[in-house]
């Protein structure tokens, strides 16, 4: 594990402590039973504002803690073990960073207090279809209008902001674009994993440009791929954690289930590639908040390695628990549900060992 500084371990501690109070998975279940419009409790993600959360790599003059990335993964990952839904990645990393990267000084002093306090919810519109592929941008701006749309917004229905990004004179930029703008039209969407998405289209929405370009367009979704895998983490961690405890306990054949070797092979095999996912995913993290430039390669291992992990354990849980890991009543199905819709989102396992693949010159 990463070594972590004394405010860091406070930070993942209470975490631990909230989630374990406050929002455990039967608290995901009554948000999913209830058939929540925005895909998350507003009322426990007003909490995780006022302890500070949604303001972690946000700098202090905007109200943050400008605590860094390996710190917000800490929180992503103790979320993760619960299925936590929230706007934390979509707003407090995805759009924070893009105005931390790109915005100007009138930009950030609008924004990044409201994302810091949790009182804006900002979202990442990049994809056009139904896969994630960056580059291809149809949305365009002209005159400072913004035209186009865009899929699988993440937090799109919550969103007070849109990061959008669009082509003018040809170059990819990213745009911020007010929710309430009479040129935005947002179409909620049923993810598997019961998450908060939506399909957004823009029809001559006021856009306000970012600097970075295509390159900021990158960076920004490094950090939310990071972010998502840390959250990830947890998830899997949590998966393996549960099951291990079912073969302890569960008795077949007159023997406890874990006393076979089979099962035995299988649940050090998870161990393993929880440990080696664990190593990907900090080192990604840590090298944000050291600016590496290995940045781009260290974040698309993160992100396929803990794809390949977790839809490995998830699909374990489920087998591991038999009849009743078929069932919605009890937990596996979240994150069987939970494990797939995270893989998709930001970029698939072969979207990123394509990336990292070209990365390395092949």
């Amino acid at each position: 594990m990463a070594v972590l500084t004394e405010e860091q371990s406070m930070l993942r501690d209470a975490a631990k402590s909230w989630v374990q109070e406050k929002s455990p998975v039967t608290a995901f279940r009554k948000m999913r039973d209830s058939g929540a419009e925005l895909g998350y409790d507003v009322a426990a993600w007003n909490e995780m504002a006022e302890m500070g959360w949604a303001g972690v790599i946000i700098p202090e003059e905007y109200g943050g803690s400008n605590f860094g990335y390996l710190s917000l993964g800490l929180v992503l990952e103790e979320l993760g073990r619960t299925l936590t839904a929230s706007p934390l990645i979509a707003s407090g990393l995805g759009a924070a960073s893009a105005l931390i990267l790109g915005g100007s000084d009138a930009q950030k002093g609008e924004w990044l207090p409201k994302l810091a306090d949790g009182s804006a919810v900002g979202a990442l519109a990049v994809d056009e279809g139904p896969h994630h592929k960056p580059e291809k941008v149809e949305a365009t701006v002209s005159g400072g209008k913004l035209t186009g749309r865009k899929s699988f917004v993440i937090e799109g229905m919550a969103a007070d902001v849109f990061v959008v990004s669009a082509k003018e004179g040809g170059k990819v930029e990213l745009y911020l674009v007010k929710a309430d703008d009479a040129g935005v039209k947002r179409t909620r969407l049923n993810l598997a994993d019961s998450r908060g998405a939506a399909n957004v289209e823009f029809n001559g929405a006021a856009a306000d440009k970012l600097s970075g370009g295509a390159e900021l367009l990158d960076k920004v979704l490094d950090r939310v791929r990071a972010g998502l895998a840390a959250e990830m983490l947890g998830a899997a961690n949590q998966a393996f954690d549960v099951t291990l405890d079912y073969l302890k306990t569960r008795v077949q054949f007159g023997q406890v289930i874990g006393s076979f070797q089979a099962l035995q092979h299988r649940a050090a095999k998870m161990f393993t590639e929880l440990e080696l996912a664990r190593s990907a995913v900090e080192a990604a993290l840590t090298a944000i908040d050291n600016d590496s430039p290995d940045v781009p390669e260290l974040v698309s291992l993160s992100k396929a390695k803990m794809g390949d992990t977790f839809h490995l354990i998830s699909n374990e849980m489920v087998q591991m628990h038999g009849g009743i890991g078929m069932t919605d009543a009890h937990d596996a199905g979240f994150y069987l549900k939970r494990a797939r819709a995270a893989e998709a989102a930001f970029g698939n396992q072969a979207f990123h060992r394509d990336r990292y693949a070209r990365i390395q010159g092949y």
